[in-house]
């Protein structure tokens, strides 16, 4: 017989369960507060650092083709570690390797070593792909007809610290060039300890660890019930498949489409003279607008169901990325509400792919699965980072808009085809 894991829950009814399941919620909850700053940290500087260090726009995209490369590389590592050993180490280990990714990025801008640099973006993206991972977490103990609400809670607390974090740009700039430390290296001090406290608060409390004990759950009501059919079910499987691939593309796309946008829109805004404050601006509305709906989202996609959701994330993205091509360089109120449109457009894909997926993946293999979707997210983030620096120095930042928000209509029929062959 197996022995349930020593980090697993097993008493109690349904009641426990849920109590169980808001205190993970709580814990969750405050590591992404900490966690969001850690984020929003590299988002609002990393081109602009590059740019700086390296004297060209080409390359500007390489911070967040690199994090979000090694975003990918750790969702691979917090996957497997959570399927392993459950969520809380997991998590852990995540941002604390965010964190170490954090110092390197600092000691690389005061020796003015790009290639450092460079590595150290790439460890730093750790942090990005845990942040992504938590809000599997909130769903492992959550009612089906309540997953999506539990992942919306997670996410809509990043926006506290992914709001804070690039208004903090410029004062935690001021103080890093009073200890001796280039002004564009601050906000990753922030980002830095940000992650190690968010590290540390899952490592303490995040107790029962939610996977661990809805494995624990599922297998007891398994085995009593005699009368389960053990049979194979080759139309399910068909349907988990599907279901994985649409809640997949459905991700990538929205990943690839806000991320190459994101990324030089503040080196679009400091080519039109505007300073660290107003791109700070436009990104903290931005980041907002990608956590800060998620309550709703959660809610619609319970009701109405993800395929709706997952559409109504293309449209959003194609309306986000006209108005960033037509928007005038100087006008930051235009910028702000075409960045807004984009976070909205990506929580829409965000949401609803990851309800599909954590619909149709079991649990004795959900945290691999989705550690490996979660990779082919950041592959996608990855080329959409390194790709728009290129296609900016190439042709120009609207025609890089433009094509993000076409891209993002290959949803709809996406979803289409999923639906008819079910």
């Amino acid at each position: 017989m197996t022995r349930p894991a020593p980090d697993a829950d097993t008493t109690g009814p349904i009641s426990h369960t849920a109590q169980a399941q808001r205190r993970i919620l709580r814990v969750l909850v405050a590591s992404q507060i900490l966690s969001g700053a850690g984020l929003a940290a590299g988002v609002t500087v990393g081109a602009l650092l590059a740019q700086d260090m390296l004297g060209t726009t080409n390359l500007a995209g390489l911070p967040s083709g690199l994090f979000t490369a090694g975003s990918a590389l750790s969702a691979v590592a917090v996957g497997r570690i959570s399927q392993a050993r459950g969520r809380r180490p997991g998590l852990a280990t995540g941002y604390l390797t965010g964190a170490i990714g954090s110092a390197g990025v600092i000691t690389a801008a005061v020796l003015d070593t790009p290639v450092l640099l460079f590595i150290a973006l790439f460890v730093y993206g750790a942090g990005t792909a845990t942040n992504l991972q938590a809000r599997y977490a909130g769903a492992d103990l959550a009612q089906p007809n309540h997953r999506a609400r539990a992942v919306s809670t997670v996410l809509v607390a990043t926006t506290l610290g992914g709001v804070a974090g690039p208004n903090l740009a410029a004062p935690t700039g001021d103080l890093a060039e009073t200890l001796g430390i280039p002004h564009l290296a601050g906000p990753f001090m922030l980002g830095g300890a940000a992650y190690a406290l968010a590290a540390l608060v899952l490592a303490i409390w995040l107790r029962p660890d939610p996977l661990l004990t809805a494995r624990t759950l599922a297998a007891a009501e398994q085995s009593g019930n005699s009368a389960i059919d053990r049979s194979p079910d080759t139309d399910l499987a068909h349907e988990r498949r599907g279901g994985v691939a649409l809640g997949a593309l459905v991700m990538i796309l929205t990943q690839l489409v806000m991320v190459a946008i994101m990324t030089m829109t503040p080196v679009h805004m400091h080519d039109h003279g505007h300073g660290t404050a107003a791109s700070g601006l436009v990104i903290a509305i931005h980041i907002g607008a990608m956590y800060l709906p998620s309550p709703i989202t959660g809610r619609l996609v319970d009701r109405y169901g993800p395929p709706k959701i997952a559409a109504a994330s293309g449209l959003t993205l194609l309306a986000a990325g006209i108005l960033a091509a037509t928007a005038p360089g100087d006008s930051v109120a235009l910028l702000a509400l075409a960045l807004a449109l984009l976070g909205l457009g990506w929580n829409f894909g965000l949401v609803s792919g990851t309800a599909i997926i954590t619909d149709t993946v079991p649990l004795a293999t959900r945290a691999k699965t989705q550690g490996t979707v979660d990779v082919s997210i950041a592959i996608a983030g990855a080329t959409g980072g390194l790709s728009s620096g290129i296609v900016v120095a190439t042709a120009s930042y609207p025609v890089l808009a433009l094509t993000g928000g076409v891209l993002a209509l290959a949803i709809l029929p996406a979803i289409a085809a999923t639906a008819s062959s079910r």
